[in-house]
Order: C-alpha cells, then sequence, then structure tokens
C-alpha cells in the first residue's frame, strides 16, 4: 500500500505509461481470455485517488475493502478501511454478462472499528486486526448482526504516526493467526513519548513495529521475526509455511516475498528497536551494513535472511500486497497450489512458484492479470475457485478506473501458454509449460535470454539493479513430452535475480507465450 512519496503526486495517466514502459507488454484484453474480471461493485470515478470530487457508490457504502472472508458460495463478509465490516448477499449471481450488479445485497454486520486491514472466517465468528487489537466478531442471536466484540490480543505499540497499520489475521495449519505491523516513517512530537526507551542503535519505534506476531491457540501473543517496513500481505503456502510480502523503501531494495519463521530478520532495520524487548527472538546484532550488495551484506549480518523472491520494480510491479494460495485443485486453472499475489500500483496480481534449496524458500515470479478497477489490496477465493478482489486506492494513486470495489476473476476454462514453474538446477534451470512446446523454437537457444542482478541494501528508498551480467544460455533440451524445456546456463550467482525471456518459444500451435517473461531469485543453487 506504500509507495514513494514522489509517486503519491503523480498523475494516473504517467503511472499508466510507467507501466507500459517498464512490464511484460500484454495487452489485459489478451489476458481476459483465459481469466475474466467481473465487477461486483467498482463505481467510476476519477483515478487520482486524492480527487476533490471522490464520493461513496449510489448505495452510500465507500466499498474501499481492506478484508474479504468467503462464507458460502452467495455470501462474501468485506471490512472497509473507515470500520465497519459489511454482508454481501448474491455474490455469486454476478456474472458480467450483464448489468447485474443489483442482485447483490448489502447489510452492515459491524462498526466503529478502527482500520481493519484484514478479515478471517473462523469456526462461529469473523475475526480482523485493527490497529491497536485483534478482534474477534460475533452474532450470538443470528441476525447478522455484530453483538459481541471481543479483543483477542493487544500490546504492541502505538504511537499515533499514519504509517503504523497492523494487518491480518491469517490462520496457519497449527491454529495460530498471524499478524504484521507497519514500521513507523519519521515520528516527530508526541509521538516520540510511545517509544522503545534506550532502543539499540538508537532507533525510535513503538514497541513491535516491523514485526510479525501470532496469537496462539492458548491466547498467548508471541513475535515472531522482524525487519517489515509495509508488510500488507501475508499468507500460507501449500505446505503450511507462512510468507509476507514487503514494498519498496527505505531498507527495502524493491518488493519481496519472505518465509516467514523464528528468529529470521528481514529488511527494515529500525524494526530492530525492538530486539532487547522480553519475547523478541532476535539477538546479537552487533552491526547493521548499510549500502553495500545484498550478497555482501547477508555475509555481514547473520540474522539477515534473504527475500524467497524479489519483485523487480516496475517489471513486476511497485506495491506488493496480498497471499492467495490457489487451493482450487484445478478450478482456478493450471496453477494449483501457487501463490498469487495482490499489487497495488499497477492495479494488478502476480503469479509466484516456489521451491526449497538446501532447506531456503526461492523461487520464481510472473505476471499474471492487468486490468482491475483499482488497487489491488485483498483476493480470497471461491469454492468453484474463482477469486474475489478487493479494491481501494485511498492515500495512493493506481491505475484503473474507480477509487476502490469489489470485483472477481473468473477463469475461462482455456488454459493460456504460460511458464508454470521456473526450477533451479546445478547448471540452470527447468522450465515447465502449461501446453507442449514446438520443438524447433523451444530447443533454439536464441529463442531465450538470461540476465542477472542484485540490489543494494541501504537505508535510503529502494535500490537499481546492480551488478548486472548477461548470461549465456548453452543449451535448451526439450523433454520428450514437450512440456518441459532444461535450459543450461553458464554464470548462475548465488542471491541473485536471473532475469528469463522467453521471447521465441512457440507452443505446437505457433503460438507465443501470454507472458514471456520470468524472475528467478536464486538463493541456493541445487547441488552445489
Amino acid at each position: 500500500m506504500v509507495i514513494c512519496k514522489m509517486l503519491r503526486r503523480l498523475c494516473p495517466a504517467f503511472l499508466l505509461l510507467s507501466s507500459v514502459l517498464f512490464t511484460d507488454a500484454v495487452r489485459a484484453d489478451e489476458e481476459s481470455d483465459y481469466y475474466r474480471i467481473v465487477s461486483i461493485a467498482a463505481p467510476e470515478s476519477q483515478t487520482e485517488s486524492r480527487d476533490p470530487n471522490w464520493k461513496p457508490s449510489d448505495d452510500g457504502i465507500a466499498l474501499e475493502v481492506s478484508g474479504i472472508a468467503v462464507l458460502s458460495p452467495s455470501r462474501l463478509a468485506v471490512s472497509i478501511r473507515k470500520g465497519e465490516v459489511w454482508l454481501l448477499d448474491g455474490v455469486d449471481e454476478v456474472t458480467g454478462e450483464e448489468d447485474d450488479s443489483n442482485r447483490v445485497s448489502y447489510h452492515r454486520f459491524a462498526n466503529a472499528l478502527h482500520e481493519p486491514l484484514g478479515l478471517l472466517h473462523h469456526e462461529d465468528s469473523l475475526i480482523t486486526v485493527q490497529r491497536t487489537e485483534m478482534t474477534r466478531l460475533r452474532d450470538t442471536n443470528g441476525d447478522d448482526v455484530a453483538d459481541e466484540y471481543e479483543t483477542l490480543a493487544s500490546g504492541w505499540g502505538v504511537s499515533g504516526h499514519y504509517h503504523e497499520y497492523a494487518y491480518g489475521p491469517k490462520l496457519d495449519s497449527a491454529g495460530n493467526l498471524w499478524m504484521t505491523l507497519n514500521i513507523g516513517m519519521g515520528l516527530k512530537g508526541e509521538q516520540l513519548k510511545q517509544i522503545v526507551p534506550d532502543a539499540p542503535f538508537g532507533y525510535r519505534q513503538a514497541a513491535w513495529r516491523g514485526w510479525a506476531m501470532k496469537l496462539t491457540p492458548d491466547g498467548d501473543l508471541r513475535p515472531v521475526c522482524a525487519g517489515m517496513r509495509s508488510p500488507s500481505g501475508l499468507g500460507a503456502n501449500a505446505d503450511g509455511d507462512m510468507f509476507y510480502t514487503d514494498q519498496q523503501g527505505n531498507w527495502v531494495a524493491t518488493n519481496s516475498l519472505n518465509h516467514m519463521r523464528p528468529g529470521a530478520f528481514f529488511h527494515h532495520a529500525e524494526s530492530l528497536a525492538s530486539m532487547e524487548l522480553d519475547g523478541s527472538t532476535i539477538h546479537d546484532v552487533s552491526e547493521v551494513p548499510n549500502g553495500i550488495a545484498y550478497p555482501e551484506a547477508l555475509k555481514r549480518f547473520p540474522q539477515m535472511r534473504p527475500p524467497a523472491v524479489w519483485f523487480p520494480y516496475k517489471k513486476a510491479g511497485q506495491s506488493a500486497t496480498d497471499i492467495l494460495l490457489d487451493s482450487s485443485d484445478g478450478g482456478f486453472g493450471p496453477f494449483a497450489g501457487q501463490l498469487f499475489v495482490g499489487e497495488f500500483t499497477q492495479a494488478s496480481i502476480n503469479r509466484v512458484f516456489l521451491e526449497k534449496v538446501d532447506g531456503e524458500y526461492q523461487g520464481a515470479c510472473f505476471p499474471f492479470r492487468r486490468g482491475f478497477a483499482s488497487a489491488v489490496l485483498r483476493m480470497a477465493q471461491a469454492e468453484d475457485g474463482s477469486v474475489y478482489v478487493g479494491l481501494t486506492n485511498r492515500g495512493w494513486s493506481s491505475l484503473g478506473t474507480s477509487p476502490y470495489g469489489l470485483q472477481r476473476l473468473i477463469w475461462t476454462g482455456k488454459t493460456p501458454f504460460e511458464i508454470k514453474e521456473m526450477r533451479a538446477k546445478v547448471d540452470g534451470f527447468e522450465l515447465e509449460f502449461t501446453r507442449p512446446v514446438d520443438l524447433d523454437s523451444a530447443s533454439d537457444v536464441r529463442s531465450y535470454g538470461m540476465s542477472s542482478h542484485t540490489y543494494v541494501y541501504q537505508s535510503s528508498y529502494g535500490s537499481d539493479e546492480v551488478k548486472k551480467r548477461d548470461l549465456e544460455i548453452r543449451e535448451a533440451v526439450v523433454s520428450e513430452d514437450r512440456l518441459r524445456v532444461r535450459l543450461k546456463v553458464d554464470g548462475l550467482r548465488e542471491l541473485f535475480v536471473h532475469e528469463l525471456d522467453a521471447h521465441g518459444v512457440m507452443d505446437s500451435s505457433g503460438n507465443g507465450l501470454l507472458h514471456r517473461k520470468a524472475y528467478y531469485t536464486l538463493n541456493r543453487i541445487p547441488g552445489k
């Protein structure tokens, strides 16, 4: 949700231009052949998020979706930024084939919440994280109105700074409820009364800012890991491990997907303000390197762990948000078990393939679907595999025709020609495709291009791609079933992003890839 301050002032036309210039040039109408966007509630408006003409939709609800919970095939619960939870009925009747959005009914379930930025349906309740607490909302008499608001957890620091967002919860396989906390930015005045006293390195933050925390089934709130700047997305992969996304800014080179586990530190040094508090899982940090390339920074900062996936800036988004596991077993197309990551500025969704090598997650991100009506903040999967997408660009600019809304992404049943998986090998990569490839084009090394780069770990904003190098692809070996290609590549580098452009690969009917780019974060070379 947070991007460079300069981008807040840019007009949407410039954002559109930058998106076209720096991303894989695939039109949204081509993507719609395979994944169709249906608007449930997306009011037309000027796209500038601070426009004085901004107003709620005709039904009076400013549906700035900050959380989604699927309750049944026809019913959703959504939280909105301004502190309410609404029940939406009839959402499955909106097909987009006609003006049928009036089939949806709205009923307010809860109000008077403080900026709820997540929503989970758990047992007989809805659970959200407000700015100062995790709250269970329960309807005890069956009238579809919450009459019990129960504090499940609280105690993290809040100084009053606008940037101290709190996100979640998400549930893991052990029954823990996870949440993440934004860092504060440039605290001053009265805010300084709430900072951790005598913090390491003189960092000025309220308690546990920039940390992930989990609430155990027995009610114990525990800090888990740190180093987060704006961790607006969190969720589990198919193996039940928990991840979060972060957004480019100070100490964070570009957007990233990170594996959360006890004792791990990721990016943002000011979260170390809480390192000496009771319950901290991070200890004995003696130095925070600044202004050096990530591979070297990781050597000098042993508590810091690399991202599982870097999202190269503008090429694969500008502000990563929610994490969705495709658990549809094919109901959402050929990518079951993979992760989908929301994108705020470009109003889009990216796709992620993960693998674990020598105990460390790594993998590739791919463009997936553009063209949403506003910034993608939240996602939830329906029973039929389709994905509800919650939108709001309030406070920051994004592409799109609306300031907020709710849309649904539906697989049309057609399989796009895509790189389904990209796996690291000791001497290159193995690509798996969604359709058989043309032998001649796929076995020609001239059909591919590859380069690698890393980033600078620094306290200033973001990082350019550094230490760039073009790589030679020596051989492309196609499997007998023509669904896989083994690329043998010279010059692989650990802890570097390896950018692939499969520009010349065709399927057996002579069609090119829908998205020809992939970005693999190579933390470990297998078998090295």
